[in-house]
């Protein structure tokens, strides 16, 4: 996981949030959360990439559309990055 971008990480996260997204799906939540438009040529590169990492699987609905689900490995790997990020965020802490 050390070696995905912030984009890479985020990608992971909303395709964990939802059940078989297609790639629209998940460049409108982006979008959403970055408050600006996701290009195709951004978008699926990345996704690729996570699929050759074995992060990511990415089946086909019909001829036009693909899904993406994350593999074990997808999970640990997020499983991993929540464990460390809570060794320095606590939100429970009284403000």
């Amino acid at each position: 996981m050390y070696d995905l971008t912030g984009f890479q990480r985020d990608l992971l996260y909303v395709i964990s949030g939802h059940e078989e997204p297609h790639g629209l799906a998940i460049k409108e939540e982006l979008e959403a959360y970055y408050e600006k438009e996701i290009h195709h040529g951004r978008l699926y590169p990345n996704l690729d990439t996570l699929v050759d990492k074995g992060l990511v699987e990415k089946g086909q609905r019909d001829r036009r559309t693909n899904f993406y689900t994350l593999t074990r490995r997808g999970r640990r790997e997020l499983d991993a990055r929540r464990d460390w990020e809570n060794q320095y965020v606590d939100t429970e802490a009284d403000a």
